[in-house]
């Protein structure tokens, strides 16, 4: 697709799409304790378990959701995936018992799994040039559904109780499905003679370059685990160790995502001319805040929460952008779907592992100091997932010697993007 104003109004569309996905997975985070309390559970981590199946069925099928961008109409696969979140998450409103809600939390997860692969490998091939830049401005959407999920469930909750928020986001989303349908344009396929048909083209041709993309995933799941825990342990920790209601801890767990809609954009446009000095900088000033967060007073959360928020979620479109730059089209949304099946569903044990372990503290929850060593491992955990930009500069290394070997014409698609800086 070559016209300018249709591939601004699909972005924009992918944005709002964006938006309700994540919306999804932040706006459980303030209630619960009311969870807890609705369905008579023993445990808080049971709770929070809640969102760990909501996510491993958002992350398992990634792979095959990979296959399918990689096949068929992406337009459509992004239409049905926001069609079955919100309807999961209706299901999940309306459940009469932790039982149901379970089974409406994989609903509503599964149809999350849609969306990356498919609007990952669309963007990519719509902006073959500034990919940084097009993802970066892509993920302002994730911003602002962070920062509204939580502020909303939190606020109608107080309010209505903890069913009506996420009964009416559902509801929402679904019909944003329908709008994206009819006015998102299918992008045009690349050029058939210089792509590799996707039924023949290995995803990596040698093992040596599966070993080097597996132990990125590994890497980049740490830092997703640390990102995770940042809601799922904030949430307790501002509502244990400092008193907040829903409503407070909802709008400060908000914030952190306010900035990244700027720093989204900004560091994704300034990373297509050093990709692994930005996401270092930007990830590295990510760990320093989470380190320093709960030994700030109560008057200086909601400013770090800002901070934090401004840095670590620009790594989001930068590492993709790296991603997507070290394979060719023909394979993008299968790559991209393996990478989030293997390191999303790492990161994701977050919510249940946190959940056990701030309900371990037992009474000493109530004091901060009690979760500086929570807050230790996770900036330690970013630090650590820094090797993974090597591994995908390796990798786009080795894919382009393995291409060099090829005869001409059966060389992938080769972009301009792929001579930026990694």
């Amino acid at each position: 697709m070559s016209d300018a104003p249709h591939k601004t109004r699909t972005l924009l569309l992918a944005v709002m799409l964006h938006a309700f996905t994540h919306i999804y997975q932040v706006a459980l985070l303030p209630l619960y304790y009311k969870i807890q309390e609705d369905f008579h559970l023993a445990s808080l981590g049971t709770a929070t378990l809640l969102l760990t199946v909501f996510m491993a069925a958002y992350f398992i099928p990634s792979y095959a959701m990979g296959m399918l961008a990689d096949q068929f109409s992406r337009r459509k696969l992004l239409t049905i995936g926001l069609l079955l979140n919100g309807l999961g998450f209706v299901g999940l409103g309306l459940a009469p018992n932790y039982a149901m809600a379970v089974a409406a939390a994989i609903l509503a997860g599964f149809g999350g799994s849609f969306f990356h692969p498919a609007a990952t490998a669309m963007i990519a091939r719509l902006y073959p040039v500034g990919t940084g830049r097009a993802l970066g401005f892509l993920g302002i959407g994730a911003s602002v559904g962070f920062f509204f999920g939580p502020v909303y469930s939190g606020w109608r909750a107080e309010m209505s109780g903890w069913r009506a928020p996420v009964i009416e986001l559902g509801l929402l989303g679904m019909a944003a499905a329908v709008v994206f349908y009819f006015f998102a344009t299918e992008e045009a396929p690349a050029p058939h003679a210089r792509t590799a048909p996707v039924r023949n083209r290995h995803i990596f041709p040698k093992p040596a370059l599966w070993v080097i993309f597996f132990s990125a995933c590994f890497a980049f799941s740490l830092r997703d685990f640390a990102g995770s825990s940042m809601g799922t342990v904030g949430s307790l920790f501002l509502q244990q160790a400092h008193g907040f209601n829903m409503r407070s801890t909802g709008f400060a767990l908000s914030t952190i995502f306010i900035a990244s809609a700027i720093s989204n954009p900004l560091f994704g446009a300034l990373s297509d001319r050093g990709r692994i000095r930005w996401t270092c900088f930007i990830m590295m000033v990510g760990a320093l805040m989470i380190f320093v967060f709960p030994r700030l007073p109560a008057s200086l959360l909601v400013p770090a929460y800002v901070v934090y928020g401004f840095f670590f979620m620009a790594s989001y479109p930068t590492t993709e952008a790296a991603l997507m730059e070290s394979v060719p089209d023909a394979v993008r949304g299968r790559v991209f779907g393996l990478f989030i099946t293997v390191g999303g569903m790492l990161g994701n044990l977050s919510h249940w592992i946190m959940g056990s372990w701030v309900e371990q503290l037992g009474p000493e929850a109530l004091s901060a100091r009690s979760f500086y060593p929570i807050y230790t491992v996770l900036s330690t955990l970013v630090l650590v997932s820094l090797s993974g930009l090597f591994c995908l500069h390796a990798l786009r290394r080795r894919e382009i010697q393995e291409g060099e070997k090829l005869p001409s014409h059966a060389l992938p698609e080769t972009e301009p993007v792929a001579k930026a800086q990694i």
